[in-house]
């Protein structure tokens, strides 16, 4: 099943992105909330809308994933495309007129937005469907914060009073723009505190299975990958050891088949639906892959860094591929058209291997085995005795160029391209027209 767009645009009126006079027309094909959100089918049609809006580029339709991978790619991967943007955040130069920054924002909290109305209008839903539709939305919304949290604000810092600045909490629709569009930026505390809120009640509310959309099990492995944000890592455990006990997913035996396919697989949590329709979306395939699959220039190479991080016989190295004269390219991304997985059941084997390596438990399984099953499936022989440093290398090897890079580097408290881990250059400015719109936002600092 494809999701499908649903242009509502009288409710994508942003709380924190700049307006010229013109922009406050009424535009032609616009429609009122009071009648977008008057009905059970209105309401679940936004809802529809919410997820392909998480979809745009800026969010998970793929920048901010490669972002991730750009920021982090100390010596492993290199851009050398001819946009701007992307290139100014590999080089760790970007300015607060930065579109990579600036795009992120309002998709995100366009995103949010979307949620927030839906929200305010859930006692128009059926009743037999209420709780579905206010877990999905509560679920994109805490998946929208997440990503807005790790990418402008300095990481969680574990046992820590995370009072640096993050980013707006908004849960109320914005359909105007007046003084109390005026917001502030959170804490760091804050957000997660609103994240956490946001997926524990939609993990509470949710079916176990909902095809494509977030069911509950979807909404314990973001938290998952949450609370290991945190370092919470009984929390992360737990939610992990769920996701994997739920029998609803499996690892496939192949590594190659989990990329560039139709339709989600087996070991897909949560991916991103892409048809034709969606193509401009899909850019971890525009700039991960080159023209003959679809891609645009090749521009994002990866270097001997990183593949010799592999052993030989990885299959996750025969995955990369070759073109251009010789230069190696990921074959996660190589076909226009394909769906993106998001959230895979692989990293909920490693976080529950990581946790209990930490915790020195053994919940739901051994360290080892845990770790074998991930590593055994990449065609390696299984250990004994596996270390922490075995399971983050794992982790490493076998969630590359999936837009965890900069993330883990950060929580692991290590460096990239000789800045460390909280180096401001490691984060996105706030958007310079949002500065400029709005006199009560703080600036990161160096921008």
């Amino acid at each position: 099943m494809k999701l499908y767009k649903y242009v509502l645009s009288g409710l994508l009126v942003l709380n924190l992105t700049a307006c010229d006079k013109e922009l406050d027309l009424q535009p032609a094909q616009s429609i009122s909330e009071e009648l977008a959100l008057s009905t059970d089918a209105n309401v679940k049609s936004v809802l529809l809308g919410a997820y392909d809006a998480l979809a745009q580029d800026g969010l998970f339709g793929g920048n901010t994933l490669r972002d991730a991978e750009l920021l982090g790619a100390d010596g492993e991967l290199r851009w050398v495309g001819t946009f701007e943007g992307p290139r100014d955040v590999f080089n760790h130069s970007m300015i607060a007129g930065n579109y990579e920054a600036e795009n992120m924002w309002v998709d995100a909290y366009e995103t949010i937005n979307i949620c927030n109305n839906v929200l305010e209008a859930i006692e128009v839903v059926n009743e037999e469907d209420r709780d579905q539709v206010r877990g999905e939305a509560l679920f994109i919304r805490g998946m929208a914060y997440f990503q807005l949290a790790r990418f402008y604000g300095q990481v969680y810092e574990a046992g820590g009073g995370n009072t640096q600045p993050g980013v707006p909490i908004v849960v109320r629709p914005t359909r105007g723009i007046d003084e109390s569009s005026q917001v502030s930026r959170n804490s760091v505390e804050e957000c997660y505190t609103q994240i956490l809120n946001d997926l524990n009640e939609a993990k509470s509310l949710l079916p176990d299975e909902n095809g494509v959309q977030a069911g509950k099990f979807t909404a314990a492995a973001l938290l998952a990958r949450v609370y290991l944000q945190m370092g919470r890592y009984a929390e992360a455990r737990d939610n992990a050891n769920e996701v994997i006990n739920s029998g609803l997913f499996s690892l496939l035996p192949n590594y190659a088949d989990i990329w560039n396919n139709d339709d989600n697989t087996s070991e897909d949590i949560y991916a991103v639906q892409i048809s034709s329709q969606d193509f401009g979306e899909a850019t971890m395939t525009v700039f991960f892959s080159v023209p003959a699959f679809g891609g645009r220039d090749g521009d994002i190479e990866i270097e001997q860094k990183h593949l010799d991080l592999y052993d030989p016989s990885d299959e996750r190295l025969a995955l990369f591929f070759e073109a251009n004269g010789g230069i190696m390219y990921s074959g996660k991304w190589r076909e226009q058209y394909r769906n993106m997985p998001i959230i895979r059941l692989a990293e909920m084997y490693l976080i529950r291997a990581e946790c209990n390596a930490r915790l020195g438990t053994s919940t739901g399984a051994s360290v080892d085995d845990d770790y074998n099953a991930v590593h055994t499936r990449a065609g390696l022989t299984s250990k004994t005795g596996v270390t922490l440093d075995d399971i983050l290398l794992e982790r490493r090897l076998e969630l590359a160029h999936e837009g965890h890079r900069i993330h883990d580097i950060k929580r692991l408290k290590g460096s990239a391209d000789g800045l460390p881990y909280d180096d401001n250059q490691l984060l996105y400015p706030i958007p310079a027209r949002e500065i400029e719109a709005n006199k009560n936002l703080q600036q990161n600092p160096g921008y």
